[in-house]
This record gives C-alpha cells, sequence and structure tokens, in this order.
C-alpha cells in the first residue's frame, strides 16, 4: 500500500446531496465562491466563518440556488435583530428575500426569526439555512428540538456561524445532528469514554 493509498482509507469524504452550483454572483469574492460552491454540492452543510467573511451574502447565494433548482422556497431563520440586515444584504446582490411572522409564503427565499419557527410547515420549503446556528446551543431543550425536527426532513440544509471552538463539543454535536448526521446523544457515546470509579476506560 502506497502512502497516498493509506491517507485515501482515512479520508471521511461524507455524503453529497446537493448539486452544481446554477449562480453565483461576481460580487463574491474566490474563497466565497468556493465555499458556497462546495455548501450547495454538499446539500447539506455548515459554513464556520469568522466574523467579517460575509456570511449572510453567501447563505443568500446558497439559499437562491436551491429555490432555482428546485423551484421552490427556501427559510432563512435568524435572531431577532438579523433579519432586517439580511434583507438588506439580499438587496445587494439582487436576492429578493421576504420577512414573514406568520407563515405567510411569499417569494423564492423567506426569512424568520427563530422564535416564530411554529408558525411555519416544513412541507414549504426545500432548504432552511440557521444564520447565527451557535445560537442552538443556548435554546432551552424544547425549542432546540422544534428547529432539529423542522430540518429533519429538509432535503437541504445549511449551518452558518462564526468559527465554533474546536472543543465546544454542544454546539458541534447540535449542529452534527442538525445536518443529519451523527446525533448530540450518539456523538457523545461515542468520543467521550465513560470512567469507572477507578478512573479507568472501561473496554
Amino acid at each position: 500500500m502506497t502512502y497516498s493509498e493509506f491517507l485515501d482509507r482515512k479520508l471521511h469524504t461524507g455524503a453529497e446531496h446537493g448539486f452544481e452550483p446554477v449562480w453565483m454572483p461576481p460580487q463574491l469574492f474566490d474563497f466565497q465562491q468556493a465555499l458556497v460552491s462546495w455548501a450547495i454540492r454538499k446539500g447539506r452543510a455548515a459554513i464556520f466563518a469568522d466574523c467579517g467573511l460575509g456570511k449572510t451574502a453567501m447563505q443568500l447565494t446558497w439559499a437562491e440556488n436551491v429555490s432555482r433548482h428546485t423551484n421552490r422556497p427556501v427559510l432563512i431563520l435568524t435572531p431577532l435583530a438579523v433579519s432586517a440586515q439580511t434583507i438588506r444584504e439580499g438587496e445587494k446582490f439582487g436576492i429578493e428575500c421576504h420577512r414573514s411572522v406568520d407563515g405567510t409564503v411569499s417569494g423564492r427565499i423567506v426569512i424568520t426569526n427563530y422564535e416564530r419557527l411554529d408558525h411555519f410547515n416544513a412541507a414549504d420549503f426545500a432548504g432552511v439555512v440557521c444564520d447565527e446556528s451557535s445560537i442552538l446551543k443556548s435554546f432551552q431543550g424544547s425549542t432546540r428540538k422544534a428547529i432539529t425536527r423542522f430540518m429533519a426532513k429538509m432535503p437541504y440544509r445549511l449551518l452558518c456561524t462564526a468559527t465554533a471552538a474546536p472543543n465546544d463539543y454542544t454546539e458541534l454535536g447540535n449542529s452534527s445532528e442538525a445536518l443529519g448526521e451523527l446525533s448530540y446523544s450518539d456523538m457523545l457515546r461515542r468520543f467521550f469514554a465513560q470512567l469507572d470509579a477507578k478512573g479507568q476506560k472501561r473496554e
């Protein structure tokens, strides 16, 4: 076995549920286009990009691609104070967005805040974006579960937040579960060995 073959066996590529991008705004920087293209091909992805790197523009481009590809609406969930900013950002890129607080679906991209999610029907949408997705770990259990259930049957899913801490297993677990990968509880069972009374790892 060659070293390249050895590395290839260790590689976790993950499933691809998406499609090739159908539209890309010229205003995006090269690295933004690369991230969005990857997320579109994945279909279910997370963009963990630090502040100032243009997550709003990237998530709007992702949502526009999903809507054009499926000819169905996409829902963007945001914290309460962010929805107006997202709409303004969409105007810069020629992406039409509509805010809704009562479950009304008008236009291809609908924006609402997390607390209004119970007014919406997941079957109305082809995809969902969780803006500032790290907020999931701050919600009470019932709200977080409602968001995860809403996304569970969604063909296309995107999480966007600033770079998560590598050891923040709560955020990473919630993100993995929301994307339909390893559930939070399964992650804990798999990666955190239980210790017996003597402090030794159990076999």
